[in-house]
């Protein structure tokens, strides 16, 4: 995996504790157990029932170990990045793993909606494990860019942290239609219309 041996005793030790069924006791909701830069900017400890709720039927997680997740499905803790090169009975890597089980669960739970669009908040890693071309619906795809000396460029922890700030602006404002996303201001970024296109939103800071 490429990580520290601290990391990899931890996940070591983890897959080594792997256990079926998923209890109170040993997993916990997913949006609760990711600590990334994500999502330490979606506040669930300020959270109401009803956003739970809001997010439970309109936020997806994607995952190299579980697919495509749920906010409140329970998972057990792991680390398993989606990118992972990972020889398999179906190819080299999880995206040979996942083939077009991660798109099929995305497209049957879009059915549900009146505006089937997807808000594309993943990184370039995970976002491939969707194959946008069998969705049958339009992808949006959200890019935060600072700018720094009239030029505009996309700083990795800067854009992950607007990131988790714009799903838990969509979460605790319930909007269900795309355009509303256009008046998102928080964290300083604003929608740049000149820079974006309609499929690419471009969101500027400065």
């Amino acid at each position: 995996m490429g990580v520290s041996e601290a990391i990899g005793t931890l996940n070591h030790f983890r897959y080594q504790n792997f256990e079926l069924p998923f209890t109170e006791e040993n997993s916990a909701p997913a949006i609760l157990s990711f600590q990334g830069e994500v999502y330490q900017h979606i506040k669930t400890q300020e959270f109401e029932n009803s956003d739970f709720q809001f997010a439970q039927e309109h936020l997806r997680i994607l995952s190299g170990l579980y697919g495509l997740l749920r906010p409140l499905d329970r998972i057990y803790p792991y680390r398993l990045e989606m990118g992972t090169r990972l020889s398999n009975t179906r190819g080299k890597d999880l995206y040979k793993f996942w083939g077009n089980r991660i798109t099929n669960a995305l497209a049957k739970d879009l059915e549900d909606h009146e505006e089937r669009v997807v808000i594309n908040l993943a990184s370039q890693e995970y976002f491939r494990s969707v194959r946008v071309e069998k969705l049958g619906c339009p992808v949006i795809n959200i890019h935060f860019k600072e700018q720094r000396g009239g030029k505009a460029s996309v700083i990795g922890f800067l854009a992950k942290r607007a990131r988790g700030m714009m799903a838990d602006h969509i979460i605790r404002n319930q909007i269900d239609r795309s355009e509303d996303l256009r008046d998102f201001c928080e964290g300083g970024y604003r929608f740049e219309h000149e820079l974006s296109s309609a499929t690419d939103w471009v969101y500027l800071n400065g």
